[in-house]
């Protein structure tokens, strides 16, 4: 026997069921997790009751690919449903996660398209009803109306969401289901297992389709979590580390035993800035002096926002004078934006913890401010001139 004509054979369909399967209990653990840890839990509660299905439909084509197992005509209609219906909840929920929240996609179409799942299955009932027994064992048993439906609501799927700014790979998950639709028809239909690559493509196509949604789904937990993170330590506006988290970068820092400076930023003017030329100017001016203060402690520090209009940076001064560092930002922010700052440096032979050490800065900028703005000062000048004023 051939790869090709195991693949094509009943094992075939135990192969692509397994993968499947394994597939999607690992989408099952990660949406368990949004469910327990994210607020949303509609969303996720509708994709953890649709992945079960999904996995029971797929233990019934186990089921039904052998040939000596005689079963009931129910377990045929009912594996036909759940792949519709299934299908039909695990696409709400990725273009409800994919989908801006302002588009508002609406449950509705998708109820109605649940519900004429089941209508069309029990008119498919009426029309043809099942004889008492089992379905002959080699027999196949299928639903013309129930199967193209499924193909009708793929493509109408397919077709939503090109009005939305969907993810390359969902349309091309629904681009692979599609194909698989329409093969499983042709072999159900046309062809009835005359064409093993059509069988073949049946049997693998889902495996391809799973992985896919999988990997949307994976996608979504990593900008879950980097947002998440992001959260508690960036500030939101200029894109700099939270204040909290500044004084863990600098705690460690600090740690380290080696020269370190803190330089302390405040924009010069900056509530007149807002009066007069609006929050979003000034909002935009704050991430313009963020950026400047990020690229010159770039790989000698880091910068954080202290609060308001208070910007701060640590560094190391073993290389490199923390107030040539301080003039430069100046200078870039005179230079490149609409404002000015006053700064003050104070570094670690002054001060032995962070907090005493952004005192300090804090205490040079405001000498800065109150002597002119636009200016650097250093925490020790101020310090040996009060003690040469005693």
């Amino acid at each position: 026997m051939t790869i090709i004509q195991w693949l094509t054979g009943p094992n075939g369909q135990l192969f692509s069921s397994a993968a499947v399967i394994i597939i999607l209990i690992l989408m099952l653990f990660m949406s368990i997790k949004l469910y327990v840890s994210y607020r949303n839990k509609g969303i996720y509660k509708w994709l953890t009751s649709a992945i079960p299905l999904i996995i029971a439909e797929q233990v019934l084509l186990i089921l039904l690919a052998y040939p000596g197992w005689s079963l009931s005509p129910w377990v045929y209609l009912t594996a036909t449903v759940l792949q519709i219906i299934s299908f039909i909840i695990i696409n709400f929920v990725f273009m409800k996660l994919y989908t801006h929240r302002s588009a508002q996609l609406k449950v509705i179409p998708f109820i109605i398209m649940i519900m004429l799942t089941i209508v069309i299955a029990g008119v498919q009932y009426a029309i043809n009803p099942f004889t008492p027994g089992a379905v002959p064992a080699g027999s196949i048993l299928t639903f013309p109306a129930l199967d193209f439906y499924a193909v009708i609501v793929t493509f109408i799927i397919l077709l939503d969401t090109r009005g939305a700014e969907m993810n390359a790979k969902y349309n091309a998950s629904l681009i692979v289901f599609f194909i698989y639709e329409l093969s499983r028809l042709a072999d159900n239909y046309l062809f009835q297992g005359s064409l093993s690559w059509l069988i073949l493509l049946s049997h693998l196509l889902p495996i391809i389709y799973y992985t896919i949604l999988f990997l949307l789904l994976f996608d979504w937990v990593i900008d879950r979590l980097i947002s998440t993170y992001q959260s508690s330590v960036v500030d939101g506006l200029t894109g700099l580390y939270n204040r909290r988290h500044f004084s863990v970068r600098a705690q460690k820092l600090l740690a380290q035993n080696r020269p370190m400076a803190i330089i302390f930023c405040d924009i010069d003017n900056f509530k007149k800035l807002n009066d007069t030329h609006g929050h979003h100017k000034a909002d935009g001016v704050l991430k313009q002096v963020a950026e400047i203060l990020k690229e010159e402690t770039s790989g000698i520090g880091s910068a954080g926002r202290y609060g308001g209009e208070e910007l701060l940076a640590c560094m190391t001064a073993d290389k490199v004078k923390p107030e040539i560092v301080a003039e430069a930002i100046r200078r870039r922010v005179e230079q490149e934006t609409m404002v000015t700052i006053s700064v003050g440096v104070s570094t670690n032979k002054e001060g032995k913890e962070v907090q005493e050490l952004v005192k300090l800065a804090d205490e040079a900028m405001y000498h800065s401010k109150t002597t002119g703005k636009n200016k650097v000062t250093m925490f020790k000048a101020i310090s040996s001139a009060s003690k040469k004023s005693i």
